[in-house]
Parts: C-alpha cells; structure tokens; sequence
C-alpha cells in the first residue's frame, strides 16, 4: 500500500492537501490508529497547527513543521525523533531507522511515548529558536 492516496490541487506550484483527505483514504484500521495519533499528538501541543507536509500529516509552531505522523499497511510513523532521544531503551523496539519511530497496527499504541516524543520535539524547537 505505501503512503496513503491523497486528493491534491495545485496551488501556485505547491501541491495540497488535507489532513482529513489523507485519513479518509486510509483502510479503517490504519485509519483509527492515525486518528490516536493525531488526538495525542494535538493534545501534546496545544496550539500547534495542523497542515500536510512532505505530503503527510504534520503540526507546526512558528509557521513550521516540527512533528510528522503517516499511516502505512501494518504500522504508523511519528517523524522525526529528536535528537536527545535516539538510541535510548525505551524506544529501541519502535525506532526503525534514524529519525523515525514505526508503530505496529497489532500492538497497543505507546500513548505515554507519543506524548513524550511530541514534548521533546517542542523543547528542541524551542532551543532552536533562542
């Protein structure tokens, strides 16, 4: 299956989309678990936007992209992993390559780790920024 199909229109040379036109071309299953997801993730970073990026579900401060989530055939992604966070145990069964995390459809989602990621992901923008 690969990256969900998402209805598109060119805007002034940028392709776009919405989140709601990418979850609902998803198969139920992969579907409801982006939909945890994305509640997490929001609740994680309240006034954080949403917006597609890379062609995918993102949220922004500041007018730019900090956190990415995707739906796949057996699992969910949460992009990127910040940076203090990689190699660490407690990801070690989700992180499948550098900076992504990959969630089995089969397992119960890690809300606490979500959550955790998302924080993460916020300080280390913020720092960025100072």
């Amino acid at each position: 299956m690969g990256r969900a199909p998402t209805t598109t229109r060119k805007t002034g040379g940028r392709r776009e989309a919405t989140v709601a036109t990418y979850l609902v071309a998803l198969p139920v299953r992969a579907r409801t678990r982006l939909r945890q997801v994305r509640r997490v993730i929001h609740a994680a970073a309240p006034g954080a936007l949403e917006c597609i990026s890379y062609r995918v579900p993102a949220l922004s401060l500041d007018g730019r992209p900090f956190v990415w989530y995707a739906a796949w055939r057996h699992h969910v992604s949460l992009y990127p992993v910040p940076a203090g966070m990689r190699g660490r145990a407690e990801i070690a069964a989700y992180e499948k390559s550098k900076g992504t995390l990959r969630f089995p459809l089969t397992q119960p989602l890690p809300v606490a780790l979500v959550r955790k990621v998302v924080k993460a992901l916020i300080a280390q923008r913020r720092r960025s920024k100072g």
